[in-house]
């Protein structure tokens, strides 16, 4: 139907486009740096034994000290002078063991060297400010504690860096110790060991391994650990403790005996770069301290939207599973209903329904026709076929294709041609209802056909005089190819489940253009059919509930249309869906303040559709993104099994649907492609809706391409169209 009076101002949708790719690539980045930084950590963090081949570690190395400086064209090693056991901590800052090692340091009077991974730091930041101010020597651990040996260049400049950045940006000092995770003594130092420790050398780092391990990362008990620190012989020594990576009671109670066994004369506890007379604190530069800082608010930031994605996930996760029982049930519940009405009216059961009135009053349907010569033959051959009593009113709205000269070649009785400026289909349809001459009016797109019993059918829950509207069920006829069969599964399970939930809770939002029926009255009392939105179907069902009116749902009622061919169409068909909904959302926003029939409206309608068409698809993206996250840095065996959850609920509720509506089930093997493809466009096209919407744009009528492909169906049992 053309739209001549709605002008759109296209500018600004490729700025739509820009933003929504802006936040996307921004939630990616976010997981990706979140999963770096938390969960790569664990790859090849133990990794299988390198052989040292001759000559690639220097004999200096092998046979040296403790604290290599490999920064010049010589390799110099160092180690602490006689009595003097340097102290060393590390895998933290932990949140629990930290403190209390800190607590006994300082209860005992001696500095430490603590080796802090760059993940950790970001975590506790109070913790390296306390380390600083309490004179303790701060080194890394690389940034998330990876293996450096077997990592290519740019992840070991990316991990020794980074921790650097970090800790400059919380402490405002710049380190210049690093100990590679996982190293030990010096002559068990490995060919990637070196070449990393060649790597740190050109970033200005000393390496610091250890010539005494304490063995706490085993838990051997505190006792044994005690014995290990105990100071052997006069050498000087680097000792490895840990104050992350586990449950660290024992080392902070080895830790509080040994201090105390060696606190007397001749034996000396420090850091690593008071035990060989060199100072490694320096403080960092103005552009190393805003770097970091600004590097530490980003992890932070990531961290959160992570941590808000997967609240986000779950709270999804609980209402869509949620959604898909509800709607099970009350289609249940709706369908035991008319089953017991329908044996009502046959007899069989008298005493569970009281009878109702059968409906035989005339009816006008009304054909707004702009360019339909495709399909208006058919479309109103099939409505003329019809067993109920009716007269046809086809308003051509302004074709330029002879539609409105298609019609009257047919000769049918009962069927009239209104030929008039191209105005827009409100303004078509408010022309047909002024020219029906009976109080019930069905109302039928120029692209749909009806099957003989479908307006008798339709029209029988008008025995209920509160009753303003009852909505059709719209099949797909083309449904033959893929997209087809993605299409005709969206109408039975996502419309047509929603249509009987709306129905049993009283607020329906939508009798749809292809077929519905209406009161004159109502129609009267709300002004007739508005041309504020570009969804005029929604707009006046809402009309019509905040009215005072109920819109019923008649399952029975069939009628077949023609689904968009090509994804450019069916995208073009569902923006306008979605966009003028929207409109109609909030042009009727008042109802949720409402009573009565107005109050269910907007409180369940509205906050229905709001939900699951609005704000759902708006998230899904981020869905999609975080399953892909998952695979990568999660178990991608437990996103396999969530997804396949996923998709079986999905599965459990078409089935269901599709036999409620008396469907084959043989359309369902296209679901799981349909998450894939189908989904993403449908989300897409609502989160270009919705932006659109924010920005003020006003989007122009896209009217579908015409396939003629329908012809009117002389079998009312059929469950599809006739050839």
């Amino acid at each position: 139907m053309s739209r001549g009076r709605r002008v759109a101002r296209t500018g600004g949708i490729a700025a739509h486009w820009f933003l929504m790719v802006v936040v996307v690539l921004t939630l990616g980045l976010s997981l990706a740096i979140q999963g770096y930084m938390n969960h790569l950590a664990g790859i090849g963090d133990r990794p299988a034994p390198v052989s040292r081949a001759a000559g690639n570690v220097p004999e200096a190395v092998l046979d040296g000290g403790p604290i290599i400086d490999a920064r010049g064209q010589d390799v110099r090693t160092a180690g602490p002078s006689d009595r003097t056991v340097a102290l060393t901590f590390d895998d933290g800052p932990d949140p629990v063991w930290t403190p209390k090692i800190l607590d006994v340091l300082r209860e005992h009077g001696v500095h430490a060297t603590f080796f802090v991974t760059g993940t950790s730091a970001i975590r506790q930041p109070g913790l390296l400010r306390r380390m600083a101010a309490e004179g303790h020597e701060i080194g890394i651990q690389t940034l998330t504690h990876a293996d450096l040996s077997g990592a290519p260049s740019w992840r070991r400049e990316l991990e020794i860096r980074g921790a650097q950045k970090v800790v400059a940006g919380i402490t405002g000092q710049s380190p210049s110790l690093l100990r590679p995770p996982h190293s030990s003594g010096n002559a068990a130092t490995t060919n990637g060991q070196w070449s990393a420790m060649e790597t740190a050398a050109d970033e200005g780092f000393l390496t610091v391994l250890s010539t005494l391990n304490s063995a706490d990362e085993r838990a051997p008990g505190a006792k044994v650990i005690t014995g290990q620190l105990l100071l052997h012989g006069a050498g000087g020594q680097v000792l490895l403790m840990h104050d992350g990576g586990g449950n660290r009671s024992q080392t902070v109670e080895a830790l509080s005996a040994a201090l105390g066994k060696q606190d007397g004369p001749g034996h000396r506890f420090t850091t690593v770069g008071d035990s060989i007379g060199v100072d490694s604190t320096r403080q960092a530069s103005v552009a190393d301290s805003l770097i970091g800082t600004a590097f530490v608010f980003g992890v932070r930031f990531t961290d959160a939207v992570a941590t808000a994605i997967s609240w986000g996930l779950v709270a999804a996760g609980v209402v869509t599973l949620a959604r898909a029982v509800l709607v099970m049930v009350v289609a249940f519940r709706h369908s035991r209903s008319v089953r017991r009405s329908r044996e009502a009216e046959r007899g069989r059961a008298w005493f569970t329904s009281p009878m109702r009135t059968e409906v035989l009053d005339p009816v006008s349907v009304i054909v707004p026709a702009y360019n339909e010569s495709a399909g208006i033959e058919a479309a109103v051959r099939s409505i003329a076929a019809s067993t109920h009593p009716v007269q046809v009113i086809v308003v051509d709205d302004g074709s330029t294709d002879g539609t409105a000269d298609i019609v009257e070649a047919l000769g049918l009785p009962g069927v009239e041609v209104i030929r008039k400026e191209n105005g827009g289909k409100p303004s078509a349809l408010n022309a047909g209802i002024a020219a029906a001459r009976h109080d019930l009016v069905v109302m039928v797109d120029g692209d749909t056909v009806f099957e003989p019993d479908t307006v008798h059918v339709l029209i029988q829950r008008f025995s209920d005089p509160r009753v303003g509207a009852i909505s059709g069920n719209t099949k797909i006829a083309n449904r033959g190819g893929i997209l087809g069969a993605w299409q005709h599964i969206e109408y039975v399970v996502g419309f047509n489940l929603d249509r009987r939930l709306f129905d049993v809770a009283e607020c329906m939002p939508t009798v749809p253009g292809a077929i519905g029926a209406f009161r004159r009255e109502a129609l009267a009392r709300v002004g007739g059919v508005s041309s504020d939105t570009l969804a005029e179907d929604t707009d006046l069902t809402m009309a019509l509930c905040r009215d005072g009116w109920r819109v019923v749902y008649e399952d029975d009622a069939l009628a077949w249309t023609e689904a968009p061919a090509t994804l450019g169409a069916l995208w073009k068909q569902r923006y306008r869906w979605c966009y003028g909904t929207l409109q109609a959302m909030w042009k009727h926003r008042g109802a949720v303040a409402q009573s009565g029939a107005a109050g269910k409206l907007g409180r369940r309608g509205l906050a229905y559709l709001l939900l699951f068409q609005v704000l759902l698809p708006l998230f899904a993206p981020v869905v999609d993104i975080f399953a892909i996250y998952g695979l990568v840095f999660l178990d991608p065996v437990r996103i396999a099994v969530l997804w396949g959850t996923f998709l079986l609920i999905q599965f459990i509720m078409a089935a269901y649907a599709f036999r409620l509506d008396r469907e084959p089930l043989r359309a369902l093997w296209t679901l799981p492609l349909q998450q894939f493809v189908y989904r993403q466009l449908m989300y897409l096209v609502v989160i270009q809706s919705v932006v659109t919407a924010l920005a003020g744009v006003r989007l122009r009528w896209h009217r579908m391409e015409r396939y003629g492909s329908l012809r009117a169906p002389m079998d009312s049992k059929a469950r599809t169209p006739a050839p």
